[in-house]
């Protein structure tokens, strides 16, 4: 059981790194602040993006992560 946890949080954790670093940035940095937000406005819709596909696999994965964490803390300890 507990080698089945511990297999089962390390593919979350595996997860979750990936899709962070798969993510594209959110600041446009000093170009965006000179150029203007207009990208914001008149942007395509972020619902059906791939960044969003990312941001909720990013965001079951470290749920996964954390419960996976205190259930394995508190049986096995």
């Amino acid at each position: 059981m507990h080698t089945v946890l511990m297999v089962i949080l390390l593919f979350a954790s595996i997860f979750m790194i990936v899709s962070i670093l798969l993510q594209s940035s959110k600041s446009d940095g000093l170009s965006g602040a000179i150029a203007g937000g207009a990208e914001q406005l008149f942007g395509k819709k972020k619902s059906n993006t791939y960044d969003a596909m990312l941001s909720k696999v990013t965001t079951v994965s470290s749920i996964a992560y954390i419960i996976l964490t205190l259930v394995i803390v508190t049986i096995f300890n």
